[in-house]
C-alpha cells in the first residue's frame, strides 16, 4: 500500500506473543525495528504511555507553532512488524507521535514538542501545515483495504485516556479533535465510520452531535450549481474543512461532504448532501463555542 511523503495511515495485528511477567496475554513483547533499537530513547509525555520506540522522522514545528490539534489515524497495513518498521526507520518520512494497541497499550514514538510526519498534504481552517500544529495518534487497525474490523473497547479506552490527557496538556478545543480523512478528503478514509466519535465526545474528547436520521426530501449533489451549494460549501469552510467556494457541487465538493459524513453522520456515505447532513452540520456550527469559528490560535 503506497503512501505519500510524511504521511502515516499504517498498522495492525498484534506482535509475537512473548511472555513478560505475569500477564502474558496483556504484555506481548513488541517487534522493535532495527533501527529504533540503537536510538536513544526519551522520557514520555503521558504517563499512560508501556513502550517508548523513538522514531528518526520528525524535524520542528514551523515557526515554534504549539500544537493545539489532534488528528486520529488507523494505521491501514495487515502486521505490526512492517508498521513499527515503517514509522521508526530513517527514509520512510512517516511518523507519529503515538501509537495505539488493540490491547489498549501506548506506544509513543515521538516527542510531544516535535513536528512527527502523520498528516501528508492536509489542511484545516485555513492551516496546510497540519503537522505543525498537531500531535498525530496512529490506531491499530487493518483499515478499508484489509477488512476493516470494529474497534475494540479496550482499544478506543485507551485512546479516550491517551486524548484527555493532551488535551488537557494542551488546552485543544473539542472541534479541533480530527481525524485524518476530515484534513485530508480527497486521500484518506481514516478512522473511518467505524471509528466510535460518539464515545468519545461522552467522555469529553471531540466535538459532536446526534446526527440527525436520514430521510427522503430535497438533495445537492455532483453537477448542481446554486446559492444552495455556495450556502453548504461556506457552512463547511467556517467548521474548517478544505473546500472550493464556488456554488458548484464539483468532485473536491463530494469529497468534502463525504468526509463530513464519516465523521459526523456515517449512517450513509454517499457524498449527497440530503437533509439529514445539512441539519448535521448546522447543529454542528450552533454547538460550536461562543465566537462560532473554528479557526487556529496563532
Amino acid at each position: 500500500m503506497a503512501h505519500s511523503s510524511s504521511d502515516s495511515g499504517l498498522f495492525m495485528s498484534s506482535g509475537p506473543s512473548t511472555p513478560s511477567g505475569t500477564d502474558s496475554k496483556r504484555q506481548r513483547a513488541l517487534p522493535v525495528p532495527k533501527a529504533a533499537a540503537t536510538m536513544r530513547t526519551f522520557d514520555p509525555d503521558s504517563s499512560i504511555v508501556s513502550d517508548v520506540i523513538p522514531s528518526p522522522n520528525h524535524g520542528d514545528r514551523n515557526k515554534g507553532r504549539q500544537p493545539d490539534m489532534i488528528v486520529l489515524h488507523y494505521t491501514g497495513m495487515p502486521d505490526v512488524e512492517g508498521a513499527l518498521a515503517r514509522l521508526c526507520t530513517a527514509g520512510t518520512e512517516v511518523s507519529a507521535h503515538y501509537v495505539v494497541l488493540e490491547d489498549g497499550r501506548i506506544v509513543q514514538c515521538v516527542p510531544e514538542a516535535r513536528r512527527a510526519w502523520h498528516a501528508g498534504v492536509s489542511s484545516w481552517a485555513g492551516e496546510d501545515d497540519i503537522n505543525s500544529c498537531s500531535i498525530g495518534i496512529e490506531i491499530i487497525n487493518r483499515g478499508h483495504d484489509w477488512g476493516y474490523p470494529e474497534y475494540p473497547l479496550r482499544q478506543i479506552a485507551a485512546v479516550i485516556a491517551l486524548c484527555r490527557g493532551i488535551i488537557l496538556r494542551r488546552k485543544i478545543l473539542p472541534q479541533r479533535v480530527l481525524g485524518h480523512s476530515d484534513v485530508a478528503p480527497a486521500r484518506k478514509k481514516d478512522p473511518g465510520e467505524k471509528f466510535p466519535w460518539h464515545s468519545l465526545a461522552n467522555s469529553g474528547v471531540g466535538h459532536w452531535v446526534t446526527p440527525a436520521p436520514v430521510v427522503r426530501g430535497e438533495t445537492l449533489m455532483l453537477g448542481t450549481i446554486s446559492d444552495a451549494v455556495l450556502s453548504l460549501q461556506q457552512a463547511l469552510a467556517r467548521y474548517g474543512y478544505g473546500v472550493p467556494l464556488t456554488g458548484k457541487y464539483d468532485a473536491s465538493t463530494m469529497e468534502v461532504v463525504t468526509a463530513f459524513q464519516r465523521h459526523f453522520r456515517p449512517a450513509r456515505l454517499d457524498g449527497v448532501a440530503d437533509h439529514s447532513t445539512l441539519t448535521t452540520l448546522q447543529a454542528l456550527l450552533a454547538s460550536l463555542p461562543t465566537d462560532g469559528t473554528n479557526v487556529a490560535s496563532k
